[in-house]
This record gives structure tokens, sequence and C-alpha cells, in this order.
């Protein structure tokens, strides 16, 4: 699914970690752990195309390019609901726009909640919000920064589902996290970045 050979990113003068070499197979998880500012969320920008590599490289498959990236900020506009979020985000990737209540409702948000400004709907609503991006558009590779954050031990027990479900169905997850990960996730593997950034 995924292949990432002797990859090297850095920020300004600093190298923030070099010479990466690991795989990501259908149906496994990645769980990226380290130090703050040790690389985790670059690391996941780069696999995301949003960064520029210092050296190495990152390939895929051809049909698995489409990745879905959820980054620690949830990208979405505070002066519209999360209806309108999700409308907006599925016109821009030719996903179904009627789709937004039934997704938004998946994961646990009620009709009150989705006619609600962003800006006024609390951490873990915000955040579900956002991970109703995964279910809007299927795609096999999720790169999820910090999916847990906000959450209360509902939403994290939410997420525990569409995490197992993603993997079940031969999607691959590369996830960062300062929690623990839920219990009873398949194909869990970890990749431990020390404070030098070095795997």
């Amino acid at each position: 699914m995924l292949q990432i050979d002797r990859l090297s990113i850095g920020r300004g003068d600093r190298v923030l970690f070099a010479g990466l070499s690991v795989a990501l197979q259908p149906g496994e998880l990645l769980h990226v752990r380290g130090a703050n500012g040790c690389g985790k969320t670059s690391l996941l920008e780069a696999i995301a195309g949003l960064r520029r590599c210092a050296q190495g490289g990152i390939r895929s498959t051809p049909d698995e390019l489409a990745r879905h990236w959820i980054g620690h900020r949830n990208a979405l506009s505070p002066s519209l609901t999360p209806r309108e979020n999700l409308q907006f985000w599925a016109g821009l990737n030719g996903a179904d726009t009627g789709a937004a209540d039934e997704v938004l409702a998946a994961v646990g948000l009620g009709a009150g909640v989705r006619r609600r400004a962003v800006r006024s709907l609390s951490a873990g609503q915000k955040r579900r919000s956002a991970l109703a991006r995964l279910l809007l558009q299927p795609r096999p590779l999720w790169l999820l920064d910090e999916p847990l954050d906000g959450l209360d031990a509902d939403g994290i027990a939410l997420i525990a589902g569409l995490l197992r479900d993603h993997l079940h169905g031969g999607g691959g997850v590369i996830m960062t996290s300062h929690q623990p990960l839920p219990a009873g996730l398949p194909a869990v593997r970890e990749l431990a970045l020390d404070r030098a950034g070095q795997p």
C-alpha cells in the first residue's frame, strides 16, 4: 500500500528525521509516537503531499494515491455549520453533498448540533465534524494527526469503531496520538521517533 524509503525531512537548518524506511500493508495501522518536535506531524504531511522531503521517497500503488488527511487542526470554517462544512468539502472533492447529514449522524452529531455554527461547538463536536469526512468519501489510506484529541470516552469508542471497520475492509491508517490507542484494534505496529527525530 505504501513504502517509505530512506526519508529525510528538515525544518529550516534542523533535521527532523533522517533515513526513515517503513512499509504499510493493507489492513495495518501504523502508530507514530515520539516527543513534541520530533517530526510526527511532518511525516504525515509528507505522506499527504503537503511537505517536501529533503531526501528519500514515498511510493504507493497507483489505485491507492487517494488519501484522507485529518490534521490536528480540524479545517472547519467557524461561521458554517458542520453540515455546510461537509457539503462544501464534498463539492470540492466530488463526493455526495447530500450525504452530509448521514455521516454526521454516524459520528454521533444530532440534528441540532449539525445546524449550529462550528464556532459554538465543543472541542469534541468539532473533532467529530472533521472526522466525518472519512465517511463522506471512502479512501484507502487515512492519515490522522492526533484524532483522539478533544474526544470523550464515547468519542474515542466511536473512532475506534471507524478504525476497526476501515482496517477490516483492507484500508490502511497512519496516525499519531499522545494517548494510548483504543483496545482491540487489529494489526497495530508502532513507529517511535526519538527526540532527535530518528526512527
